[in-house]
């Protein structure tokens, strides 16, 4: 598995983009994106902030979710931290991994919203139903890159 895309975007429904290296801060998310701030979309006070750090996505699930709408979508309109090339989550279930010096564990899903539908006028709730990726949190502070490998 190895880290192929790195997204961030620093307010809320704004343009995302991407970086080649990023600091990741435990608890907090990737300085400089939306959700490091507390200024991501849905982000209110009820909702448990630990799973908004770190999204991913698979780097496959773009193709898929391409062919099931018929669209030529880029990763930035997917609105996820991380993409990873060859993903296995059954391979990082209930375990902490490292990318780069820093350390995760996947703590959820992350389903497609109505949002992102609305956002990008098309059924993304159809399009990335079960390949929406997973939510993340940091459990060591770090530098990560673009190809760095994921190990447990």
């Amino acid at each position: 598995m190895t880290l192929e895309h790195i997204i961030i975007g620093q307010n809320a429904k704004e343009k995302l983009s991407y970086v080649k290296q990023a600091e990741v801060i435990e608890s907090k998310g990737i300085k400089g994106d939306r959700y490091y701030y507390k200024k991501g979309t849905f982000n209110i006070s009820q909702v448990n902030q630990n799973v908004r750090e770190i999204s991913i996505i698979s780097y496959e699930g773009l193709e898929i979710c391409n062919k099931r709408i018929d669209t030529k979508l880029d990763f930035l309109d997917l609105r996820r931290n991380l993409v990873i090339k060859k993903f296995n989550y059954e391979e990082l279930k209930d375990k902490e991994f490292k990318i780069g010096s820093a350390t995760f564990k996947i703590v959820r899903t992350c389903p497609p919203c109505k949002f992102l539908s609305r956002l990008l006028a098309n059924d993304m709730m159809t399009a990335l139903k079960y390949i929406g990726g997973y939510r993340a949190t940091i459990i060591k502070s770090g530098i990560i890159s673009i190809g760095d490998k994921l190990s447990i």
